[in-house]
């Protein structure tokens, strides 16, 4: 079994769904032959000194845990934590991805991502994305004290709440042309996705074929993931006693 997450935005403000995480990490998660987070595991990572903080190091020694006991962990950085590196995957026994990642998920070749880069409607946001990917911005980012980091990238969150909304809707999903392209280019005809906080199952014609597009909840006040084995891929939540059931906001 495969399992898969994303766009949990794990911070010290967030004590029940941390909680909710080692949770599934020391559960279902130990069922499983590979686990994918895809982006946006924490609300902000000023750089892998984070793996410190007290607030998320259960998460850290739970993934940990999960590598010892022979799990493969698959991270695709997100928007809010692009800066994890090789201090991250030490202490977690992560293998960290870039952009994408082509895996067989529930028996299809399927094509993991964020889903950020689908947004091209976005323009200020894609511009800004250019500039904190680029690595002289990181070098020079992460050479300042960890403190200002800290202040630097609440500032960033804060001004990106505020430009969020004054957005329009459709700025903020994903591309009908960014998904084809995406699916021809990478010759797949299965793409998962997190990032905009809008779960759903859609289909896609592309040069005349059907293509599924499969949107990750957020975990914005319940967990949420999906599994994959035996051909199927199934979306998961918990219930108010915190047993997973089925999530009802996608197909059967």
């Amino acid at each position: 079994m495969d399992l898969l997450c994303s766009d949990l935005h794990l911070s010290a403000a967030t004590p029940a769904l941390n909680t909710a995480f080692v949770a599934l990490l020391e559960g279902r998660a130990h069922q499983a032959r590979r686990v994918f987070l895809l982006g946006d595991l924490f609300e902000a990572w000023a750089g892998d000194e984070d793996v410190a903080d007290p607030a998320v190091r259960p998460v850290i020694d739970a993934l940990r845990a999960l590598h010892a006991a022979g799990i493969e962990v698959h991270v695709l950085p997100g928007n809010r934590d692009f800066l994890m590196g090789a201090g991250f995957a030490e202490a977690t026994g992560a293998r960290i991805h870039g952009d994408w990642l082509i895996a067989d998920i529930g028996g299809r070749d399927t094509l993991l991502l964020h889903g950020d880069t689908l947004c091209t409607d976005d323009l200020p946001y894609q511009q800004f994305r250019t500039m904190v990917r680029n690595p002289q911005w990181q070098a020079a980012f992460l050479a300042k004290p960890l403190a200002e980091r800290h202040a630097i990238a609440e500032d960033m969150r804060r001004r990106s709440k505020e430009a969020t909304a004054g957005k329009g809707e459709y700025l903020m999903d994903a591309n009908a042309d960014a998904i084809a392209a995406m699916f021809r280019h990478h010759d797949v005809g299965t793409l998962i996705h997190g990032h905009t906080h809008r779960p759903a199952q859609h289909r896609h014609t592309v040069d005349g074929a059907t293509c599924i597009r499969h949107v990750l909840a957020d975990w914005r006040d319940r967990a949420c993931w999906f599994e994959a084995e035996d051909g199927a891929l199934r979306a998961f939540t918990t219930d108010d006693a915190g047993q997973p059931v089925a999530d009802t906001r996608y197909p059967a």
